[in-house]
Order: structure tokens, then sequence, then C-alpha cells
């Protein structure tokens, strides 16, 4: 009986060591102590944390902003803090209808990068699960969303652009809405005809979303059509490939829609300054976020990835780097002084994104279809 009791005890302690060694491929390393979990934190998740994660797992991690170096960027910062990541790129609404086909069987840990429009939708679809990180505080209010599932990190905003060469300050728009109204601007501003992109869709979104109506069509009064149709009889169509900054610098259409992340980078490129406007309602302003996928394996790591890659030290690095304005308050320190200079001096437009999300794409068909002719 002793005999048998002693092979039994044996047994049992093999196959454990087996286990422990076979989760970490036979090498031992040293886990760094997770972040907050979203029960300390007061958020929820969809299934709980492992135990004990791997350090070296890799997390597969989605996003449309790893351009311009921004990505092989993150990938070493990332290995000099024991994260191994591999990123997927591409545009925005094909990430966000990767990640909806994907949700029963998800690829993905972590996206990053999209907008508050795209976040809404995979919301819905229950891609994403609730966790609020410790930074979370230190983001701008409002940014976040409330419910806990993305969080911010930069700060875009949507800009009405123009020539110094051809308008001042006095004499440029002070708004999208000047564009169609007077005749000073009519046939030398790009529409935002380009609708497959969000650039595009925000700026009529910034538009429509002054005109609310719960009986109007798509939600939006009939005033509100009116100006759209006004916006594009008096603009030019952009044409697809072209960079608009490029005719802008040449005066070849002096006006349009510029994204503040790459005022730089085109300045130095085209030698022409932009100037742009600070519309008294304020400038559409998207916001670059975070968030974990529903369904990862590897939670526990992601969580502590999210932690790494939202804090002060991190997006302020980033900041630094690359002209950018974060969503963090205290990385914003950081900003290179004329991006701080430029935020200053503009104010985000209040937006429902929930009700842009929902209407959105409808608002695009009818454009392309009844309107842009």
């Amino acid at each position: 009986m002793k005999r048998l009791v002693t092979a039994a005890l044996f047994a049992v302690v093999s196959l454990a060591v087996t286990a422990c060694g076979g989760a970490s491929g036979g090498e031992t390393a040293e886990t760094p102590a997770p972040a907050e979990t979203p029960a300390a934190s007061g958020a929820e998740t969809n299934e709980p944390a492992a135990e004990q994660p791997a350090a070296n797992e890799k997390l597969i991690v989605y996003t449309n902003a790893n351009s311009d170096g921004r990505g092989e960027w993150l990938i070493e910062r990332a290995k000099s803090a024991g994260f191994d990541i591999e990123l997927v790129g591409a545009g925005g609404a094909d990430l966000t209808n990767r990640l909806i086909a994907e949700k029963n069987n998800p690829t993905a840990d972590v996206v990053y990068g999209l907008n508050n429009m795209l976040y809404e939708n995979l919301k819905k679809e229950n891609v994403l699960i609730s966790y609020v990180p410790q930074w979370a505080g230190e983001v701008e209010a409002g940014l976040n969303d409330p419910e806990g599932y993305y969080h911010g990190l930069v700060k875009q905003a949507i800009l009405l652009g123009y020539n110094p060469d051809a308008f001042t300050p006095e004499t440029a728009p002070k708004d999208w809405t000047e564009l169609y109204k007077n005749d000073a601007f009519k046939g030398k501003y790009e529409a935002p005809t380009l609708l497959g992109q969000i650039t595009p869709q925000l700026v009529v979104a910034g538009i429509l979303t002054r005109y609310q109506d719960p009986n109007g069509d798509l939600g939006i009064s009939e005033e509100g059509w009116n100006e759209i149709r006004q916006l594009y009889a008096n603009g030019v169509r952009a044409v697809e490939g072209e960079d608009f900054y490029a005719n802008l610098a040449s005066g070849k259409t002096p006006i349009g829609t510029l994204v503040s992340g790459t005022l730089a980078k085109k300045e130095e490129q085209y030698k022409v300054k932009a100037g742009f406007a600070a519309p008294e309602i304020g400038v559409p302003m998207i916001v670059e976020h975070v968030a974990i996928v529903n369904g990862t394996k590897k939670l526990e790591t992601a969580q502590r990835f999210v932690e790494w890659m939202g804090t002060a030290e991190v997006q302020g690095a980033f900041a630094a780097d690359f002209n950018a304005m974060p969503a963090n308050t205290k990385a914003a320190e950081q900003a290179n002084p004329s991006v701080k200079e430029m935020y200053a001096s503009l104010k985000a437009q209040p937006l429902d994104w929930g009700f842009i999300a929902d209407n959105v794409g409808q608002w695009v068909e009818k454009i392309e279809l009844q309107i842009m002719e």
C-alpha cells in the first residue's frame, strides 16, 4: 500500500512540474507585477485574468496609427519594457470590420488608434472589454469612454486650413459654414468628397450635428441637409491619391481640411506653413484610444501592456518624437512648444459620438447618392 501511495504522489508531482514547464516553453522568466485588475479599479471584464501570465508571450496589436515610423517606435519601446508585440496595421474602418468579423474567435489582443466613432461600433458588437487603467485619471476630462471600454492616447484636431499667401487671419474663413456662404471662398476650397475616409466624414458630421432633429431625415433637419448641399455645390472635388497640402501650398486649392498631427511634416515638405481657423463652436477633435479585445487569451499581459502604453512617460516621449499632443495631461507637458501653442488656441467641438456612430454610414450614403453629383 505504501508503495502504491508513494508512486501515486510521485506521478501527481511529476505532472504538475511538467505542466508548469510547458507553460513557458521550458524557460523561466520573472513576471512583472500585474497592473491593477478591473475588479480593483471598479471596471468589469468578461473573463478573469490568468493567474501567472508568461512575461514574454506575444501580443497581437491591431492599429491604424503605425505609419511614419510610429509602429517601429512602439515596437522598440515595448521590447525595452519587456513586451513582445506584433503590429497588424490597416485603415480604421477595415480594422473595425475585421475585429467584428473575428469577435467569436479573436486574433487581436489589443487595439489602439481608431477614433470614437469606430470604438462605439466595437462596443455595440461586444468586441471590447471594460478595463480602466491606472493612468485613466490623468487623461483630459471627457476624452475617455465613460463606460471604461477605451481610453485616450493622442489628440488629433481636424482643422480648416488655408494658404497664408492667399488669405490672412482676417480674411480667411472662420468656420466651415463660411466656405459656402461667402463668395470669397467659393470654388477655392476642397470639399470633403472622399467620404470613404474618416476625416471627411468628421467634417460633414461637424456640420450636420449642429442641426439635429429627431423628426428629420436621418436625425437631421432639412436646414442641415441644405447646408451640406451648399458645401458640395460650392467646393472643389478632392482627387483620390492627390496630397491636399500640395494643392494648398501651390494655391491650386488654397483652403481645405488638415489633420493637426501631420502639419509639421507637411510644412517641412512643402515649405509652406498653413494657417488655420479656430471656430467659435470648436473643431472636431478625434482621439486615438487603446482598448483590450474581448476574448483575448492573454488578458493579464494585455492589461499590463495597456497600463504601460498610456503612462505619462511613454506618451510624453512619443509626443516629443512625433510632434503629437497627448490626451494624458501629464504627458502633454512634454509636447513640443508649437504643438502646445496650437492646442491652446483651439477648443473641441462638442459631439455626440454615439449619435454620429449610429448615423454616419447612412449620411455618407445619402450624400454620395443624392447630393454629390
